[in-house]
């Protein structure tokens, strides 16, 4: 059996078995090396030497977890909640209809926005989603409901914007790399090319709203120690939370560092006053521990992909489907989006998988006589399917973050599972229907 195969589908099986995340990447990271041939010593070398790939992620996020104890603490959390809260009380005839669809709304644009307006991509979401959840809660929204809807504006802007992360994903890597393999790509506009698997990503969204209509109960108990709703605050804590927030997404726009982006806004706080000096040692700690679990998972995943890369056979796994293709251009196409799943699920990064991708396929799909935009279509959509819906994503990973402060969200159950239901799906459709009119 292919290495990646065995590897991706013992790490998903674990997984959904309600293994923790960290142990299913660990094993499957064996698994893949041993079937590829490494043996255990060189598994683990390829492992522990892809350890470090994410350890700027993960430190970012532990940074993070104590800008956003440090954010509760100036009391932004609770003037947000109650500001919510009298909304939800005055439309209480409606059940606090329009809050809901404000709250919604609010973090679908920033998530968009997140991609190319202000790319900070995930780093918004430990200090915005955390304040909200109390609301959220209070309104019985279904917390998958709102991972679908962050997954969206985290994937779709740079599979079809060529702003920001879609002008590095679009421009810089994906027609960098179907050029580089000898397609003429003068002419071609990308957002034509992405737009039917775009709108496959539009349809999952809208099928998420009736997938997660109802409501759901969650312990508001179980809120309210997390977020300390019971914190004073007043006008000056507010403004320097403001400053804060506002000074670390400069910082990390100017520097490209959430680190120093959170170090800046932690500082803040402790340098005012808002957070005491004797307090600075433990609450850092604090927010440290609410993200550790997700850094952690960042790191093992960063282990897998090396052990994946390491067994070479992810070219294997691309070449050999070629040979089932057979001339058939639906099946060539189906093929290679179902190899570009595979991939990315197990590598966790659309940004990684288009290169590796595109040198086998692109020869291929000129062979079975797709036109350029086809080949850019089905390299991109290739690249794009699995990074909702992995694990090991921080297009998942993120949502997560912010929705399981109080323990209350499954990353896998809530987050993972119901975005590969509602977008990859979907766009494997799309992709595929994309492949054959272009």
């Amino acid at each position: 059996m292919n290495a990646v195969i065995a590897a991706v589908g013992v790490m998903l099986i674990l997984s959904l078995s309600r293994v923790h995340v960290v142990i299913a990447l660990i094993v499957g990271a064996l698994v893949g090396g041993l079937t590829g041939g490494l043996g255990m010593d060189a598994t683990l070398k390829a492992f522990n030497s892809g350890l470090g790939g994410g350890a700027t992620v993960a430190l970012s996020y532990a940074l993070l977890g104590a800008f956003a104890v440090a954010i509760a603490k100036s009391g932004l959390a609770h003037a947000l909640a109650d500001r919510a809260l009298a909304m939800v009380d005055r439309q209480h005839s409606s059940g606090g209809g329009n809050v809901k669809w404000l709250l919604i709304g609010l973090l679908w644009v920033v998530a968009i926005a997140s991609q190319n307006i202000l790319p900070i991509h995930i780093a918004f979401i430990p200090l915005l989603v955390p304040p909200l959840l109390y609301v959220l809660t209070k309104l019985q929204l279904d917390r998958r409901l709102i991972a679908c809807v962050m997954t969206f504006g985290l994937i779709t802007p740079y599979m079809f914007l060529p702003v920001g992360f879609g002008n590095i994903f679009l421009n810089e890597i994906l027609l960098a790399n179907v050029a580089r393999s000898g397609v003429d790509i003068s002419g071609i506009n990308i957002t034509h090319a992405m737009g039917i698997p775009a709108l496959g990503m539009v349809f999952g969204l809208a099928m998420a709203f009736v997938s997660y209509r109802k409501k759901r109960v969650y312990d508001l108990a179980k809120i309210e120690q997390v977020e300390q709703t019971a914190v004073h605050y007043n006008p000056l804590s507010l403004l320097i939370a403001g400053v804060a927030i506002a000074s670390a997404f400069v910082v990390q726009l100017l520097l490209d560092s959430m680190i120093i982006g959170a170090l800046v806004g932690f500082l803040i706080f402790s340098v005012s006053g808002i957070v005491k000096w004797r307090e600075t040692d433990d609450l850092f700690t604090e927010g440290m521990k609410m993200m550790a679990m997700i850094g952690f998972i960042m790191i093992a995943a960063s282990g897998f992909a090396e052990v994946m890369k390491a067994t070479g056979q992810v070219q294997t796994l691309v070449e050999s489907s070629a040979a089932w293709i057979n001339h058939s251009k639906g099946v060539g196409a189906l093929l290679m989006l179902l190899v570009g799943l595979l991939v990315t699920m197990g590598i966790g990064s659309s940004f990684s998988t288009v290169p590796i991708l595109a040198a086998i396929f692109v020869p291929l799909c000129v062979q079975l006589g797709f036109s350029p935009m086809a080949i850019v279509c089905i390299v991109g959509t290739a690249g794009a399917l699995g990074d909702a819906g992995s694990p090991a994503s921080d297009s998942t990973l993120g949502p997560t973050s912010g929705l399981n402060i109080d323990g209350q969200h499954h990353h896998i159950w809530d987050t993972v599972v119901p975005t590969f239901l509602h977008y990859n799906l979907p766009l494997l459709a799309f992709g595929w229907v994309a492949a054959m009119v272009l």
